[in-house]
């Protein structure tokens, strides 16, 4: 994208990017690690936009207003590149936090899947309140120094009163390619003092109305917290686009996708093909797959269910059982990660893990192999999907993975209402309410705060979280994976569409009901070091629902259900 003003009769142009270094006074930020007494960041992501480079003259060179970057200091997405700029001599550069108006107020479900303003990529829009987070600045303190426990803060910055241009001299030689590093220093604003912030003085802002907390740090993010660094030349490089392998025989299909939801991005090298859907849904269906032939996939994910089984463990070949709950399966084209903890990075990958676990199918891949090459038809279904007749492990997960995809939940009495078809009831829509809306005594606010791990209208964040189950030795949930203390009794949060069909609910299936899983919000949340900021931010006490309330968030997540998915007929 080429910077605009002079760009026109420029007659070199360079490549810039911009990289943002996290720090703590002068030690580098790490998430979740404590940088001041008893005070850690377990979230730091925000949008950047407005750039522009000042000239000598003291002119600006501006950039597309459209142009929007994104940074988490988690996930160590640290560069925006700002594309083509002409060369030359440039001693500063400006940008604004948070997208520009147009962009805020538009639908975010517009841009392609690995735009920055996704709401899968960049995790910060408000969901069915519109609008986004500017930026997120999450974590844990010690309220009481006397006292284990940690509170948590939730610093959210938003709304377009609020987007804050940052300006740092910077004089630089733009060349080939050069990149501008910048410095964040999160020091800043917990300094104390005015504009700074105080976690013990108000412990969240979500930039409403009469919070005058959100203005301060607006403030404290202009004039103190970043500084330029210097600029570099470098020789990155985009990475290339990539590259899909020999597209199987048969005219591409895909489900259709809900006009509400989010772009989503196929798998550029297993598109998919009636031929290879109807191969997966067949292979899912088939005991053929497990060892002993007494089991399939849809055992344990029935569609009745939602695709889940209605048990806490599922049981797998000779009785055994295994030790989490079997999760939904909808939706999942928009996932990037797989099981509760997030070890499998594809469907392909995910799906032949529980072919070969001795708890479930206990098969051996080879052995599966051999099976299907001596079933009558499948051998004749593998060339039709995929050109011959090889019978692969690796063709058996493209298979499954095309099937899985097709199944898109978006049809729910919800939707519905929201599309104006029909009507939600008062106490539904007093659900969807609480659910919602932040829980703020301080500001006036009493809600259910579901909305940050389960928002949007996929209802779900795609994350992984400590969500005060307490924790289990025998379970370390997604630390089983990284390794990271501070991921130890994170689980990945799952939709909540369909929720009502789909019970026993969490990973390890301890609630049976819905109106359990209200009551652990509301008053059973254990304190562990890694609850979730947005949780750890409630009083002690709980959330103090009335039964009312209660009845009225299971009223709301029963509309979620969606029933001609399930193979049942829609509710009016």
């Amino acid at each position: 994208m080429l910077l605009l003003a002079l760009a026109a009769g420029a007659s070199r142009a360079g490549q810039l990017r911009v990289q943002v270094d996290h720090r703590w006074g002068g030690a580098p930020l790490v998430i979740g690690r404590d940088h001041a007494p008893g005070l850690s960041v377990t979230r730091l992501d925000y949008l950047l936009s407005g750039f522009a480079l000042r000239l000598p003259d003291g002119g600006w060179l501006a950039a597309d207003p459209a142009l929007c970057g994104y940074i988490s200091a988690g996930s160590g997405r640290l560069a925006i590149d700002l594309g083509e700029v002409p060369s030359g001599r440039y001693t500063g550069l400006r940008f604004h936090i948070g997208p520009a108006p147009a962009e805020n107020a538009g639908d975010p479900n517009r841009h392609p899947p690995d735009h920055p303003l996704h709401p899968l990529v960049c995790g910060l829009h408000w969901g069915w309140q519109g609008g986004y987070i500017f930026l997120a600045l999450e974590g844990r303190w010690m309220q009481n120094p006397a006292a284990p426990e940690r509170a948590g803060f939730a610093y959210h910055l938003a709304t377009d009163r609020h987007r804050t241009a940052v300006e740092l001299p910077l004089d630089f030689e733009l060349g080939k390619r050069t990149t501008l590093d910048l410095g964040f220093d999160l020091a800043a604003l917990f300094a104390g003092g005015a504009p700074a912030l105080v976690p013990a003085a108000q412990a969240s802002t979500h930039s409403r109305d009469g919070d005058p907390l959100a203005g301060r740090l607006a403030g404290a993010l202009a004039t103190g917290a970043f500084r330029g660094l210097g600029a570099r030349p470098d020789f990155f490089q985009p990475a290339p686009p990539p590259t899909a392998g020999p597209a199987p025989p048969g005219a591409p299909v895909a489900p259709a996708l809900p006009e509400r939801f989010p772009a989503a991005r196929f798998p550029p090298d297993n598109p998919l093909t009636a031929e290879g859907v109807a191969l997966g849904a067949r292979l899912f269906a088939d005991p053929i797959l497990s060892a002993d032939n007494s089991i399939s996939c849809a055992s344990c994910h029935q569609r009745g269910r939602a695709f889940t089984d209605g048990e806490r463990f599922s049981t797998g070949i000779g009785g055994a059982r295994g030790d989490r709950n079997a999760m939904p399966l909808a939706n999942l084209l928009w996932s990037d990660e797989f099981f509760w903890d997030g070890r499998a990075a594809s469907l392909r990958e995910q799906v032949l893990v529980p072919i070969q676990d001795p708890r479930e199918m206990g098969s051996e891949l080879g052995g599966v192999v051999v099976e299907l090459i001596e079933a009558e038809g499948y051998p004749e279904a593998f060339e039709a999907a995929f050109g011959s007749r090889a019978v692969t492990p690796d063709r058996i997960g493209l298979a499954l993975e095309q099937f899985l995809l097709t199944l898109v939940s978006a049809d729910s009495r919800f939707d519905r209402a929201m599309r104006g078809e029909v009507e939600l009831t008062v106490q539904e829509r007093r659900g969807f309410e609480l659910f919602v809306t932040e829980h703020d005594p301080a500001l006036g606010l009493r809600g259910a705060d579901c909305f940050h791990c389960h928002g949007g209208s996929l209802f779900t964040a795609n994350g992984y979280f400590d969500n005060g189950l307490g924790h289990d030795p025998a379970d370390p949930g997604r630390f089983r994976v990284t390794g990271e203390e501070s991921d130890r009794g994170k689980f990945k949060a799952p939709s909540l569409r369909n929720i009502a069909l789909t019970a026993p609910y969490m990973h390890d299936g301890r609630f049976a009901t819905l109106e359990e899983v209200v009551e652990h919000y509301d008053a059973g949340v254990v304190r562990t070091p890694n609850l979730d900021p947005n949780i750890a931010k409630h009083p002690p006490e709980g959330l103090g629902l009335s039964d009312e309330d209660k009845a009225a968030l299971v009223a709301f997540l029963e509309t979620l259900s969606d029933t001609a998915f399930a193979g049942e007929e829609p509710r009016p």
